[in-house]
């Protein structure tokens, strides 16, 4: 029986720059960081308050990660469209969250807003993903 979800890929377009978003910007913690005997890097981070979620920062583009270059290019253009990721953040104050990251330097496609289920602002990573950072009802 599947009993929960613990780990949850995010493709990546600059696996440091990933590192640097989701550690020192957003406060998430390093789980993993190992260099494996390829070369190839597994990383892995955690919301602060979720640390029995690992999220890997899976380097899209990188040759070391088992894709061929016709998957690795498509990843590259999805990510350097902005269109990877899609996930929901959780924050108790999206308004105040939104200020405090926008001080750090952190992209939003907009300012919070109203929806039916809480208050919304897209956030994105500078890597290729977005979210919605949101504060439900």
């Amino acid at each position: 029986m599947i009993t929960k979800l613990s780990h949850t890929s995010l493709f990546v377009s600059d696996q440091e720059k990933a590192y640097d978003f989701y550690v020192n910007t957003l406060g998430f913690k390093v789980h993993t960081d190992a260099t494996m005997d390829n070369g190839f890097r597994w990383l892995t981070v955690s919301p602060p308050e979720q640390p029995e979620l690992e999220v890997i920062l899976f380097p899209a583009t990188n040759t070391l990660n088992g894709f061929d270059e016709e998957v690795r290019n498509a990843l590259k253009l999805l990510l350097d469209k902005g269109v990877m990721g899609a996930g929901v953040l959780y924050t108790p104050d999206c308004r105040a969250t939104y200020e405090e990251l926008k001080a750090k330097g952190v992209q939003f496609k907009g300012e919070p807003k109203e929806q039916f289920y809480g208050i919304e602002a897209i956030i994105t990573d500078g890597c290729g993903n977005w979210f919605s950072m949101t504060q439900p009802k």
